[in-house]
Order: C-alpha cells, then structure tokens, then sequence
C-alpha cells in the first residue's frame, strides 16, 4: 500500500481510499478533516527487554534507549495486555505530552498500536502538546462529539527531567479517573515486560498530522478507528473558571500596584499560559517567560527550582544578579506544568509552606472549596506545615508515599480536597494528578481575596506578608531539600542498608548525635516508612527512612523514583519553631546543625564520594 503526503488547508476534510485501482478524493469542510485508509493488524514476533518497571510516574530513560528496536512498542504492548480487555477494545485513549525530544514519533507508534489493539478512537493534543494535568482534566470531563469518553491515558513525558537528542524520555498510562496507574497495574505492566513475545501494530495506517486540528477516519478489522487532534486549553481553560474567581484574579493582575512574572522554562505549560494569564486574566505579553514548548526546553532543565529557574530567580530579585525592581509575584512550571514554584518579591516560598498556606485560605479564597474542605493530605517526605493546619481547622488529615496515585485514592473516596508534595507538587480534587497552573491560580486567589480592599490605592498586601502571617499563626517549618542526583546505584543501595541497620539502637544514635551536636534533639522514633491505604487496603513498604526527633524536626532520606539513570538520593532536613520570635532566621542557618548531623550520620561522602549536593531546595 502506496502513502501520500499531502499540503492541505488547516480545516480541510480528506477521504482517501487507495486499493489496486488507486482512486484518491480530496474534499474541503469547515469541520472536520477525514483521512480513509484500511489497515491490517500485523503481528511482530518480540523478546523482553531488561529495566522495563515504571517508578512512581511512569517508565523514564535516555531518549537513545527508547529508541532501540522494539522497546517503546514492547512497553506500550505490556500495558495493553495488563489491561482488561474492556478497556481497550473500543475504548477512547488520550495520547499526548510534553512535547519533549521523540514524542511526536512516539504519538505515532502508539496511535498504530491502539488501532492494532482493537482501541477505538485517539484523543491528541494539536503538536502532541497536553500538559499532566489537562490530561487527567480530559480524562475527566471531555465528552466527543459522539458522546465518547475517555478510558484512559498514555501521557509522554519525563516531567522536570531535561529533554533532547541526549537527554529523557518518559511514558506512563493514567486510568479511567485521570490519575496515574495504581502499583497493582504497574506491578503487572512490569511482568508483562519480562514476558513479551509479540506485539501488534497497524499496517497500512498512515501517520496522523497532529499539526492540524480535525478527526481523522480509518477502516480496520474491528471497524471504524479515529484521531482527533484538538486545542485542549479550550477544556482546561473552562475547568479553572469553574474552580477560580477569574474577575477577582484579573482586577489583581490589572491594578497598577501588582506586577506578575510567569516562566513556562520552555515546557508545555506555555501553551497554556498566554491564553489563561494573557487573554483571560489581562496580564502584559512581558509578563511570559519561556513560553514557547521546545523539544529540548531550550537547552535548559526545566524543573521549576532555585537551581534550575535562573532567569526567573534573577527577574524576582533572587539570585546572584538579581533585577533591581522584581514583580511582586512570580511563578514557574516544569516540563510537563504539574509542578510548580512560587516567588514573591525577594522572597521563595517552599512548596511545603506553599500546600500549607492554600488549604488555611482555600474556604475564603476559592469559590470551589466555598463549602468546606474534605481532608487534606501530603507526602510522608513533605514538611508537617500541613499537619498543624489540619489540626488547626479539625480536618482530616493523610500522610502518604510519595506519588500521585495515593492522593488520588483518597479523591476518589471523597476523603481529601487539598495535597501537595515538598517535590513542587500542588493540587486538589478537581483532577488526579498535580497541577501547576491551578497552584498559581490559587495563590493569585489568595492575593486578590487579601487585597479586595488595598487595590484602589492601600498597602498591596505582598506574597512575603502572607507566608508571615501565617508563620505567626501556625508556626514555622524550616524545611531543606538536599538531591545527589546520578550516584552510583550500588554505593545509594549500601547508605540506605547503613540508615535502615542504625534504627537498630536508638541509644547508640543518640550517642553519635550528641557527638556530632549537642545543640541537636534526641530521636525519639525511627523507622522505614510503610503506609496501609485506607481506602483500599493495599500496603506499600520501604517508603523511606525517617529519623523523628523528640522537638518535632525530621530527617527523612529516600531513592528518588524520577531520575532516567543511577542513583537519586533526597535528604530532608526539618526543624518546627513555634516561637514567633524565631520564625524569621535565615532557613539554612535555622537548619545548619541538623545538615550537620544528617551528612556524618548517614556517611554521606564516605558512601557517595560527593561533598555537596548536585540541588539544594
């Protein structure tokens, strides 16, 4: 079977048939662009491929890696076959991402594999652009034209990881709910890699142009198969009015007291921003960073950090060359815009503050929590600034694993409307996975709700106030984030076996600790974090290490899920002062004895050879 490429206008609509006799039509309408091939299914003998098993977002390599013979597909197979059969035969799936490095090849390899499958229709994002979010958000709530929804999601991306030629590749499938895989798929995703013999893929499908907006038509042996490539900031842009009071938003951004910054660094929240911030919300074109996806983030690393975002550091007077008048507000997204960082003027705000401060206001602020909130919850490695809100509005309250899918749990069972992670993560229940726009919504909320009174010429009340104000009530949580990013996976192995064999006597580590700083708590507990889902019962072991000292502060050291080689280990360093008098030091000189003990008590550089950390947070 011959492949035409065809130059058509954006909105034409295509009928092409072709068979021995080759007849070709081409025909223009203002809806819709339909192309007409019959495929076949055709069987491709495999063999596994070692190092398949997804960590906690998904499958994460070198793009050279995804690239070998096979293994993309042996992946995608792997997931189709540890799904039910419901579930994929005439189902509608969502395939989009990030935008990074390969991903429109891969859109196209799985859109061949879906048709093969016996899926029935694909939902793509114009360019392959789809931000996590606005995936878990289509998942959700986007209804076709026939009354379609989708059954779930293949979503490409590695997140905050860099992309390009060299850099990372990531896949990883969310469910019915909008939210990532459970372990239980994971888990049978992972076996099915060790197993694999074959896959199926279409012959005689021609590439979609995902370029354009329309619904492309095919004929297989299980009937009709269709790609519908759309704008899908048309159904998340709805979903945020929905939640926010965007004529309250927009009367902050546009007053002249308030100045407004938003860095995309290059990823696909950019393809969002100029119409949310720009068109809807009234902020100046100048206030985008960044703001055009590229394939390799424009050479940068786009994790929304002190670290990584430089030039939003530097324009928010931060920074080693900071500007001399910063905005009064700015914020970052990552590659894939589920996470999130929040900057006021010279002034950063730690994600676990950040979750804090969103759920004491969210009542007040948000016209979605008008009613109340069900719960809140966080990560086990998240700072317990969380914690003394919940107890303080007598909320429900969680502690989890690190990763999406047990916040998404406790969502689906009503038990948790606010949750964040200390990993620039923030989000509630409107979706199922973490969403970074809809973080700087709510903070831009909570800045319009705080002004409602200053913008017609009172004093603006600024990002830095209202993380004071909240310290004064609540306390502070002096809260460090220190990641040795590509160790030695062996050398990682061996300094978490040496933690795990010192919880062994507490006495003994006390004994250490006290030599190390006398100034530091005793430990009064510590163990290897295990949780016991309470909605469904399942129990994930070897969560992390924890050290939990008699005053409240915590060490907690954990292997990083998210990295695409070697080793990540993250150690996190809290200390709590209640003391209002004490809640303005300096984080690091707040925490410089407990690093101090955390790097000799662990044998950090003995272990790891490094003297300092790759990113401190």
């Amino acid at each position: 079977m011959k492949l035409y490429s065809l130059n058509i206008p954006r909105h034409a609509t295509i009928s092409l048939t072709h068979n021995h006799h080759s007849s070709l039509s081409i025909f223009t309408n203002l809806n819709k662009r339909k192309v007409m091939a019959t495929f076949k299914v055709n069987r491709v003998e495999s063999s596994p491929i070692e190092g398949q098993k997804p960590g906690t977002s998904g499958l994460r390599k070198k793009v050279k890696v995804f690239t070998q013979p096979h293994y993309l597909h042996n992946f995608v197979q792997s997931t189709f076959n540890a799904l039910s059969a419901e579930k994929v035969k005439g189902s509608t799936l969502v395939v989009s991402g990030d935008g990074r490095y390969f991903s429109k090849d891969a859109i196209q390899i799985i859109i061949k594999m879906a048709a093969a499958n016996g899926v029935r229709r694909i939902w793509v994002g114009k360019n392959g652009l789809m931000a996590t979010p606005a995936v878990s958000a289509i998942v959700r709530e986007r209804v076709g034209a026939d009354g379609s929804k989708a059954n779930g999601a293949f979503i490409l991306t590695a997140s905050h990881n860099p992309g390009g030629p060299n850099e990372d590749f990531g896949i990883k499938y969310n469910m019915g709910n909008g939210g990532p895989a459970p372990e239980g798929v994971t888990d049978k995703i992972f076996e099915n890699t060790k197993t694999i013999k074959e896959y199926f893929i279409a012959e005689g499908l021609p590439d979609v142009d995902i370029s354009a907006l329309g619904i492309s038509n095919f004929s297989g042996p299980d009937g009709q198969f269709e790609v519908d490539v759309f704008d899908s900031a048309d159904d998340y842009v709805k979903l945020m009015k929905s939640i926010f009071d965007f004529q309250s938003i927009q009367k902050l951004i546009t007053s002249p007291q308030f100045s407004f910054c938003y860095d995309a660094l290059s990823g696909v929240a950019g393809a969002y921003a100029k119409r949310i911030f720009v068109e809807e919300l009234g902020a100046k074109e100048s206030s985008l960073l960044n703001c055009v996806p590229k394939e390799d983030f424009g050479g940068g690393h786009p994790d929304p950090n002190l670290t990584y975002a430089k030039e939003l550091v530097a324009r928010m007077g931060l920074g080693k060359n900071p500007d001399s008048n910063p905005p009064e507000f700015g914020a970052a997204a990552d590659g894939d815009a589920d996470r999130n960082m929040i900057l006021g003027k010279r002034f950063f705000v730690t994600p676990s503050d950040s979750v804090a401060i969103i759920a004491a206001n969210a009542v007040q602020a948000i016209p979605y929590f008008s009613s109340g909130l069900k719960g809140v919850a966080r990560s086990m490695p998240t700072s317990a600034a969380l914690d003394v809100v919940a107890k303080h509005l007598n909320l429900k309250f969680f502690e989890v694993p690190t990763g999406w899918k047990f916040f998404g749990n406790l969502m689906d069972a009503g038990l948790c409307s606010v949750c964040g992670e200390e990993s620039f993560g923030t989000g509630s229940d409107h979706i199922r996975e973490k969403d970074g726009i809809w973080a700087v919504l709510a903070w831009l909320s909570i800045l319009a709700f705080k002004n409602k009174d200053s913008l017609s010429g009172g004093k603006l009340v600024t990002v830095e106030d209202i993380v004071k104000q909240h310290w004064a009530t609540f306390g502070r949580h002096y809260y460090t984030r220190y990641d040795y990013e590509n160790v030695d996976a062996g050398a990682a192995k061996e300094l978490m076996a040496h933690l795990v064999k010192l919880q062994s006597s507490l006495s003994d580590v006390n004994k250490t600790i006290k030599g190390i700083r006398s100034d530091v708590a005793n430990v009064a507990n510590a163990d290897e974090f295990e949780y016991k889902d309470p909605v469904d019962g399942s129990v994930s072991k070897n969560q992390g290490i924890r050290y939990l000292f008699e005053d409240g502060s915590r060490l907690v050291f954990r292997l990083s899920g998210t990295g695409s080689e070697g080793a990540t280990i993250r150690l996190y360093i809290e200390q709590y002062e209640k003391d209002p008098s004490k809640t303005g030091r300096d984080s690091q000189e707040a925490l410089g004895p407990l690093v101090e003990v955390a790097l000799k008590l662990s044998k950090m550089q003995e272990f790891t050879g490094r003297s300092a950390p790759t990113v401190i947070t």
